[in-house]
């Protein structure tokens, strides 16, 4: 289960070292650390990382398959969360040591830099080879933060990006050395961490106010 720990004014949240899927105890746990991470005064950033063969690899698909009847449920929280680390008050960084697929992909997104790992590991959106569409929200979410000319083919061709070629399209924003890749995390979060407040939070709500809506719909999550 993810576990929040704290070096100087970083916070770093290791999601696990399995697959890190979204079951809804992880997201209450994800939930839980950005609690703690909002309500602490002074400077303050965020690091998300894992440790092991996967970042995140996105749905629990065995969960929501046992759980159909509260497959309207588990998506608003999904999308909730992606919405709570868009309007976070604190700079944040996700250290993708390994797979970064799916919703895991888009988790991703939501933070504000994206650190990978070179030589290894993908990052995908793999929905239209699994037959699951993008709802609206997670829609809104990719195409706010990837260029068009990349979103349209991560969405529609599902391509895995290694590293390099991530940071070619504007996925990631680096692509280091695998035991660089936290530390390097942790430098960028170290640099923002003074910029933490009510101010942030503030431009990101407006920022991203139209992803926001589509993100929070509740009433009707799958368009």
């Amino acid at each position: 289960m993810p576990v929040l720990d704290r070096q100087e004014n970083v916070f770093v949240l290791d999601l696990g070292d399995g697959e890190n899927r979204f079951h809804p105890d992880w997201i209450a746990a994800v939930g839980a650390a950005l609690d703690e991470v909002e309500k602490t005064d002074g400077p303050r950033a965020l690091v998300t990382a894992a440790t092991g063969k996967f970042y995140s690899n996105g749905l629990d698909l065995d969960w929501l398959f046992a759980n159909a009847d509260q497959h309207l449920d588990y998506v608003v929280s999904v999308q909730t969360l992606f919405a709570r680390l868009l309007t976070l008050p604190v700079v944040t960084v996700a250290a993708l040591q390994g797979h970064t697929f799916a919703a895991g992909a888009m988790f991703s997104l939501a933070h504000d830099f994206r650190v990978m790992r070179a030589d290894r590991g993908f990052w995908c959106l793999p929905e239209a080879d699994i037959n699951i569409p993008f709802t609206p929200g997670m829609s809104a979410l990719i195409q706010s933060r990837l260029t068009p000319k990349t979103a349209h083919e991560a969405m529609l061709t599902a391509r895995r990006y290694g590293g390099p070629d991530a940071v070619a399209a504007g996925i990631v924003d680096t692509a280091v050395d695998e035991d660089a890749v936290r530390t390097t995390a942790l430098g960028i979060a170290q640099a923002q961490a003074a910029r933490a407040g009510d101010t942030l939070a503030t431009i990101r709500t407006r920022m991203y106010a139209p992803v926001l809506a589509v993100l929070r719909d509740s009433t009707n999550p799958m368009g």
